[in-house]
């Protein structure tokens, strides 16, 4: 394109800038902003809890400029310390304050501003903060294995016994992983939603979710679609295996948020829930495994070193998450992830749909084939109650 050309185009943007420029300087805002009272707002981004010494992060994601003037723990002002305590949009700083929380009892934490409004966050239970070392590393490498490889591999070792059902009890088993999928799906939606309301307002919440969400779904569909160019020439083999490979994807992406969600637990001392987690969680992923053969369970020259690489990309971010979660654990970071969890698992939906159809002409709503979806989804419902 010539320069003329993208003057051209960019030339409506820089007028609608100047006009904001103006409607912010001399519009409603300039002229009536003395007749409203300030908006003020505070999000907690992290709380760290040491030895006889609590640390908040805070952001102020209101469009007004907030002053810290008091702290509160359980109700008893405290003394604190911060590097800045008026901040402008978007501004963050850390709150240092020196007291002896005990170990297992609750903390109310409450900042107030200069204005009298007050902001709170809640610690269930209170518990030494993670560090980052060694020790912890592993520790938490090995929930992640517990949690999603282990269960994993174990669920690929179904792959000789799918080789030895019928057409009609392959294509049960095909609509079982779809059952289990869209489970997944929904699980991750509701868990991102719930989330939107945990991040600073300023980042919207759900523009993350739809983001995510819709840019993990078009983008699949758009690779799946130049992909399958070549994949036609190569035959079904292939195409069965790109498939679980998609599949594999997909759980793994929604593995990282089920890591999140177990590394946060630890992290602030839910012991109980964790270890709840844990053996849901478990439950769950050994049922993955048979959603990722099941494609290529009619393929006998199925080879040991996919069978690995679908494992490992199904099961490893669970360890990835698991660290997240417990040392830099962050609300918007997890509701993307879980946006992008739910995005991929949906495509996979629709690819292992359009796999059934090829090979089924257009029969797809088959008695068997409903049955396996329902199972699909008792069986990870009833799964989830130990999560739950």
């Amino acid at each position: 394109m010539k320069l003329p050309n993208i003057l051209a185009g960019i030339f409506p943007i820089i007028l609608l800038g100047v006009l904001i420029g103006i409607f912010l300087a001399f519009g409603p805002i300039g002229l009536l902003k003395t007749g409203f009272p300030p908006v003020e707002s505070i999000s907690f981004e992290k709380v760290t809890l040491e030895q006889d010494v609590i640390i908040i992060e805070i952001i102020n994601d209101g469009p007004d400029s907030v002053t810290i003037s008091q702290v509160l723990v359980n109700d008893a002002y405290n003394l604190f310390k911060t590097d800045k305590q008026t901040l402008n949009h978007l501004e963050r700083t850390t709150i240092r304050i020196d007291y002896p929380w005990a170990e297992g009892l609750p903390l109310v934490i409450s900042v107030l501003t200069d204005d009298g409004l007050k902001f709170e966050k809640d610690i269930p239970i209170a518990t030494k903060t993670p560090e980052l070392n060694l020790s912890y590393l592993t520790t938490f490498a090995i929930l992640g294995m517990y949690v999603g490889v282990m269960p994993v591999f174990l669920g690929l070792l179904w792959l000789p016994f799918l080789r030895t059902l019928s057409r009609r009890w392959y294509d049960f088993f095909l609509s079982f992983t779809v059952g289990l999928l869209v489970f997944l799906a929904i699980d991750a939606f509701k868990e991102a939603i719930g989330l939107t309301s945990q991040v600073a307002l300023v980042f919207q919440g759900v523009a993350v979710l739809a983001i995510g969400f819709f840019l993990t779904l078009f983008t699949l569909t758009a690779i799946s679609e130049r992909a399958s160019i070549d994949v036609t020439k190569k035959g079904v083999t292939e195409h069965a295996l790109r498939l679980s490979y998609m599949i594999a994807l997909g759980i793994g992406v929604h593995n990282l948020g089920e890591g999140l969600a177990i590394g946060s637990a630890y992290s602030i001392g839910e012991i109980a829930l964790g270890s709840l987690l844990v053996i849901g969680f478990m439950m769950h992923n050994l049922t993955e495994g048979i959603a990722i053969v099941a494609p290529i369970a009619r393929q006998q020259e199925s080879q040991i070193k996919h069978l690995i690489q679908l494992g490992l990309l199904a099961g490893a971010p669970t360890i990835i998450g698991a660290w997240i979660g417990a040392f830099a654990f962050s609300n918007l970071a997890a509701l993307f992830f879980l946006a992008v969890g739910a995005g991929a698992i949906l495509h996979v939906v629709v690819e292992i749909t359009k796999h059934m159809k090829k090979e089924d002409g257009a029969i797809i709503f088959t008695f068997t084939n409903v049955l396996g979806f329902v199972v699909g989804l008792l069986v990870m419902y009833l799964t989830g109650l130990f999560v739950a």
